[in-house]
C-alpha cells in the first residue's frame, strides 16, 4: 500500500515512549513528519512535548508541537493495500496513546491494514484559554487533512493505491477525523470511523455533508456523559438524508472512552472489522 520512499525521520524518542510509561508501547517502524520544517500556524511554539501517564497508568502525550504519523505496518503476507490514520482523543490537551492509538494500530495490523497513529497539535498546558482551544482545533484539523494528503501522495509515488485511505478518531480525535471528512476534497479520507466524536456547535464543528461524502461507521455509547449519543445520531441522520453510506452502533453501556467494561462496546473493533470487510477495505480486489 503506502510504501514510504521519501526521507523519513526515524524517531530517536520512541525508546522513551517504550520505557517511560507504565504500559510499554511497541515502537513504530517509522515516524513521518507531516510538514517540511515547522508546521504552519505554530511557528512560535517553543515548548517541549511531554510524555506521561494518566491516573490509570496509561501512556499520554501532551504539548505536541511537531505533528507526525507513527507508522505500524502489517506483516507483508497479510497486506490488504488499505491504510488507516488513527487520531487518539484527549480533549485537545492530551493524546491517549494506548487504547485510542497504538492498540488500535496493532489490531488493524492483524487485518493486513497499514496503521498510522496521528500525533496532532495540542493546546499548551500553560494556556487553557478558550481562544487557545479554538485555535488548536483548527490546527489539529489541518493536521488531519495534511496526513491524508501525505499518505495519498506517498501512495502515488510508490505505485500504491491512494484511494484506500481511511481514518478513525476518538473524542477530540473524532473531531479531527470529521473536520478532515468535511474539509477540502484533497485532504478527505476514502472512509471514516468517528468514535464518540466531538461534533456539533459546542465543539466548533457543525455537521455539514460534503459532496461525494465518504462512508462512515459511527460508534458511541448510550451512557456517554461527555459527548451525548445524540450527536452521533445527528451525524448518521445527516449522512443518510443526503444519500450517503453510513452505519451506527449505539452501545447500551461503555461510557466515554468505552471504559465501562462488560458490554458490546468492548468489541467495537470487531464490528469495525465486519464493516470494513463488507465494504471491501479488507480485500485487495475492492
Amino acid at each position: 500500500m503506502v510504501i514510504v520512499r521519501t526521507t523519513l525521520m526515524v524517531s530517536l524518542v520512541m525508546g522513551v515512549i517504550a520505557t517511560a510509561f507504565g504500559q510499554s508501547l511497541p515502537e513504530p517502524a517509522r515516524v513521518i513528519p507531516l510538514y517540511e520544517g515547522v508546521a504552519p500556524g505554530s511557528e512560535n511554539w517553543d515548548w517541549e512535548e511531554k510524555h506521561l501517564e494518566s491516573r490509570a497508568g496509561l501512556p499520554m502525550i501532551q504539548n505536541v508541537v511537531r505533528p507526525v504519523l507513527m507508522y505500524y505496518p502489517p506483516d507483508p503476507g497479510t497486506d490488504v493495500a488499505t491504510a488507516m490514520i488513527i487520531a487518539p482523543g484527549g480533549g485537545f490537551r492530551s493524546l491517549m496513546m494506548s487504547y485510542e492509538g497504538v492498540d488500535v494500530a496493532k489490531y488493524l495490523n492483524k487485518l493486513g491494514v497499514h496503521a498510522y497513529v496521528l500525533k496532532y497539535r495540542l493546546i499548551h498546558q500553560q494556556d487553557r484559554t478558550e481562544q487557545a482551544v479554538q485555535d488548536v482545533r483548527k490546527l489539529a484539523a489541518a493536521d488531519g487533512q495534511q496526513a491524508v494528503r501525505l499518505l495519498r501522495r506517498l501512495a502515488q509515488e510508490s505505485g500504491g493505491q491512494p484511494d484506500r485511505i481511511g481514518m478513525i478518531g476518538f473524542s477530540a480525535g473524532g473531531h479531527v477525523t470529521l473536520a478532515t471528512v468535511m474539509g477540502p476534497a484533497d485532504g478527505r479520507p476514502d472512509f471514516a470511523v468517528p468514535v464518540y466524536a466531538a461534533v456539533g456547535s459546542k465543539w466548533d464543528l457543525p455537521i455539514t455533508v460534503p459532496e461525494q461524502a465518504p462512508p462512515l461507521c459511527i460508534f458511541t455509547a448510550a451512557d456517554d456523559q461527555v459527548i451525548p449519543w445524540e450527536r452521533s445520531m445527528e451525524l448518521f441522520a445527516a449522512w443518510k438524508n443526503a444519500g450517503y453510506l453510513a452505519e451506527i452502533h449505539i452501545f447500551q453501556a461503555g461510557a466515554h472512552g468505552f471504559r465501562e467494561q462488560g458490554g458490546g462496546a468492548d468489541h467495537y473493533l470487531d464490528r469495525l472489522q465486519e464493516w470494513m470487510r463488507v465494504n471491501g477495505w479488507l480485500s485487495k480486489e475492492h
